[in-house]
């Protein structure tokens, strides 16, 4: 009754439903990793953002790299601001989502002389063409003491943006503080602070960005299981499809219609 199955059709399917099977499952477990993943960041950004601030310099220190685990901490930092080395980032999204403008880094030049922390002020609009300085609210003058949260300098392999020269003054793609220590020759500490507050606070100031999302733990789980439910269902269809096509057969042999030895 199942002969048919020998068949070089039958043979193809049942090669492709076996290949299919690993891949399938293969692929929920990809999923189920980037939702843990997810819910992994998720839990550090909270503890972060809840921990007590510390100072930025006994995070970091000149040329040192932000470990993963400390991103996100809240940080202080003491010191007047070094205007004539500031700068911007290009093709930045300011915090509502729905324009591109820059992002204004300001160097702290910090009060105990261990060095300079780049601080991200905020998100200002583009200026009037691609190449024009954007407006940028100047900097408080004097001593100041910010708070925020600690970043690791971003690169192309973490952020996916590729770092071109032949940029305009002063402005380029990436925070990387290793790339304005060697630009300015000053001793720059490593990572940089995102600001949330200044004291004494700011007048006209670029848009502060907004805490980062750490309660969407995404689709990756709905997926996993839409996988392994595909991976589950490739058997049962198969089998689903020799039974109709024996039951096909089987009337043909007898004579008599498909149709009518369906069930209704």
């Amino acid at each position: 009754m199942y002969r048919f199955l020998l068949s070089r059709r039958w043979a193809v399917s049942a090669l492709i439903v076996l290949l299919l099977i690993p891949v399938m499952v293969r692929l929920g477990f990809w999923q189920l990793h980037r939702h843990e993943a997810r819910v992994a960041r998720n839990e550090l950004i909270g503890r972060s953002l809840k921990a007590a601030p510390v100072a930025f310099d006994s995070l970091s220190s000149p040329g040192s790299a932000v470990p993963g685990d400390l991103t996100w901490r809240t940080v202080t930092a003491t010191g007047t601001y070094d205007a004539a080395h500031e700068f911007v980032i290009r093709g930045r999204t300011e915090p509502g989502g729905s324009s591109i403008g820059y992002f204004v880094v300001t160097p702290l030049k910090l009060a105990d002389g261990h060095g300079s922390v780049l601080v991200n002020r905020g998100w200002v609009e583009p200026g009037s063409d691609a190449t024009s300085y954007p407006a940028v609210p100047a900097p408080p003058s004097g001593e100041v003491t910010v708070t925020g949260r600690l970043r690791a300098d971003e690169t192309t392999a973490s952020s996916g943006i590729r770092d071109r020269g032949g940029l305009p003054d002063r402005q380029y793609k990436l925070i990387n503080s290793s790339q304005q220590a060697k630009a300015t020759g000053a001793t720059v500490l490593g990572g940089y602070l995102e600001l949330v507050s200044s004291t004494p606070a700011a007048g006209s100031a670029p848009v502060l960005l907004a805490e980062p999302n750490h309660s969407d733990i995404g689709p990756h789980m709905a997926y996993a299981v839409q996988w392994w439910l595909f991976a589950g269902l490739l058997p049962v269809g198969l089998v689903i499809l020799a039974r109709r096509e024996a039951k096909e057969q089987a009337a043909e042999r007898a004579g008599a219609p498909a149709e009518e030895l369906a069930p209704a």
